[in-house]
C-alpha cells in the first residue's frame, strides 16, 4: 500500500527571472512596483549571486524525508511517497495533490516545513490542501505543529552548543553571550484570535534553552511585512539596539521559526542584522539551519507515522 506525503512550505524562486512572479504571487496577483521589484531582486542577488541554491534545500528534504519514512516503516509493508507542494511557487500545494491521484494515491498526510503553528501560516497550507484532497477523494490528515518534538529540541540545542563553543574560542565568556531566538512575524492580530504561535515559539525557546544550559536569551521577531497593519515586535534591529544599551557585546541568533536557509535567514540576519551589529561593535553569529539535518528528517518522519497510525 502508499501512502502519500505532502511536504508543504512557502517556496523561493528558481531563478532572479522568476521573482516577479513569485512576488506576485504573494502579493495575491498585484504586480509589485519597479521599487518593490527591485529591492527584492537585490535582495536575491545578494545572498545567491545570480545562482539558485534554494530550491535545492526543499528537494534535498521532501527526499530524504521519503528516504527516512520507509526505512521506519519496511516491516509496516508499507511505502511513503512524498511529494513537494508550495505557497507561492511551482509545484503549488494542489499541483502535489493533483500528483498524488495520477499516482493513485487514496490515503495521505500533509506536513508544514514549520514546526509551530498559526492559523496564518500553517493553517493557510492546510486549508489549501485539504479543500483540494477533498475535491480529489483522497483521504489526508495533517500534522499542525511538532515545536516541542524531543529530537527538534536536540537539534536545536546542539546548534546553539556548537556556536556558543565558537564564541568561547573567540575569547568570549560563554554566560555573556545573549543568545536570541527568532522567528518571521506576524500581523499582530493574531494575538486577539487566540492564536498558538506566539506561546509557541516561546515555548521552543525555553526548551532549547534549558537543553544548551543557556540562561542569557530572549525571543525577538523579525522579517515583519510592510503592510499598513502593526505586526508583532520587537525586531530584532530594535533589540539589538537594546542590547547595545545593555552594553552587551557577543549575540547568537537562533531562527528557530526557520528550518531552511531562506531570504529571511541569509539576508535578514546575515547581512542586514550583521552589518547593524558590526556598526554598533558587536560581535553576532547565528546557528545554521536544520535543512536536511538527520534529526529533523527523524522528528518530521516521526510526526508522520505517529499521524498514520493513529489513522
Amino acid at each position: 500500500m502508499k501512502i502519500g506525503v505532502l511536504v508543504m512550505s512557502y517556496g523561493t524562486p528558481q531563478s532572479l527571472e522568476d521573482v516577479e512572479a513569485y512576488y506576485t504571487h504573494i502579493r495575491r496577483g498585484n504586480k509589485p512596483s519597479e521599487e518593490q521589484l527591485k529591492e527584492l531582486t537585490d535582495r536575491y542577488e545578494a545572498i545567491v549571486g545570480g545562482v539558485f541554491p534554494l530550491r535545492e534545500n526543499t528537494d534535498r528534504q521532501v527526499s530524504s524525508l521519503q528516504e527516512t519514512l520507509n526505512r521506519h516503516a519496511q516491516e509496516a509493508g508499507v511505502e511513503f511517497v512524498c511529494y513537494q507542494g508550495l505557497k507561492h511557487a511551482a509545484p503549488f500545494i494542489e499541483d502535489g495533490v493533483d500528483q498524488m491521484v495520477q499516482d493513485g494515491i487514496q490515503k495521505a498526510i500533509g506536513i508544514v516545513l514549520a514546526p509551530h503553528f498559526s492559523t496564518m501560516s500553517v493553517g493557510t497550507y492546510i486549508k489549501r490542501a485539504r479543500a483540494k484532497a477533498e475535491e480529489a477523494g483522497i483521504d489526508m490528515q495533517f500534522v499542525e505543529s511538532y515545536h516541542l518534538h524531543p529530537l527538534l529540541l536536540e537539534a536545536l540545542a546542539e546548534r546553539v552548543g556548537a556556536v556558543l563553543d565558537q564564541f568561547q574560542e573567540a575569547g568570549a565568556l560563554r554566560d555573556h553571550v545573549r543568545v536570541l531566538f527568532s522567528a518571521h512575524s506576524l500581523p499582530e492580530r493574531i494575538l486577539s484570535m487566540g492564536d498558538p504561535y506566539q506561546e509557541q515559539l516561546l515555548e521552543t525557546s525555553k526548551a532549547v534553552a534549558e537543553k544548551a544550559g543557556v540562561s542569557q536569551w530572549q525571543f525577538t521577531w523579525q522579517s515583519a511585512g510592510r503592510t499598513h497593519e502593526p505586526w508583532l515586535g520587537p525586531d530584532i534591529l530594535d533589540t539589538l539596539q537594546e542590547l547595545k544599551h545593555e552594553q552587551v557585546e557577543d549575540v547568537l541568533v537562533a531562527p528557530i521559526g526557520f528550518v531552511s536557509d531562506h531570504l529571511e535567514v541569509l539576508y535578514d540576519l546575515d547581512i542586514e542584522a550583521k552589518a547593524i551589529a558590526k556598526e554598533m561593535d558587536m560581535r553576532l553569529m547565528r546557528t545554521p539551519s536544520l535543512n536536511s539535518d538527520p534529526k529533523y528528517m527523524e522528528t518530521l518522519a516521526d510526526c508522520v507515522l505517529t499521524k498514520w497510525k493513529q489513522g
